[in-house]
């Protein structure tokens, strides 16, 4: 091998992502996305462990302006994610106006309960980029230009990337 190639395992396979509604709980307002590389979404056991670990994940509370952290605003997107290795979720908050906020959480793919925080210091992988690249754009054009947050939580990406 060379220098400048990459050892890759295979071709790209598009994978489905899909929008799996909002999730509303402890002053959280949050997207939720699913992606798999088998089928249509992720087993709901995956997206049921998400879900039940976003309040270990997310900072609390919820809101919070003025003071040391930077000002949130209780919205965010969550990205359910059955990999060929892992499964894998993406905790993202908006804070400080413009900036997105992260906690990557992973489990076995057997045992997709024990979500817990992933070891390595990666933020996400091509799939899970298309949602993330998708409200990184919502959030300009609904929330920075037109203070519009249910614009916002309305717009949400589906498709195969």
């Amino acid at each position: 091998m060379d220098e400048e190639s990459v050892p890759v395992g295979g071709t790209h396979r598009p994978r489905p992502v899909r929008p799996l509604g909002i999730h509303e709980g402890g002053g959280w307002r949050l997207k939720v996305y699913g992606i798999t590389s088998e089928g249509e979404r992720p087993p709901d056991e995956l997206v049921g462990a998400a879900l039940k670990a976003a309040p270990e994940a997310l900072p609390s509370p919820a809101v919070l302006r003025g003071g040391p952290d930077p000002d949130r605003y209780g919205l965010g997107f969550v990205v359910v994610h059955r990999a060929g290795d892992f499964c894998f979720v993406l905790y993202d908050w908006w804070a400080a106006e413009n900036e997105i906020h992260q906690r990557l959480y992973s489990a076995p793919l057997d045992a997709p309960q024990e979500l817990r925080p992933h070891p390595t210091p990666a933020v996400f992988c091509v799939w899970e980029g298309a949602a993330v690249d998708h409200e990184r754009r919502a959030w300009i054009e609904h929330v920075l230009k037109r203070s519009d947050v249910q614009g916002y939580l309305d717009d949400r990406f589906e498709g195969q990337v």
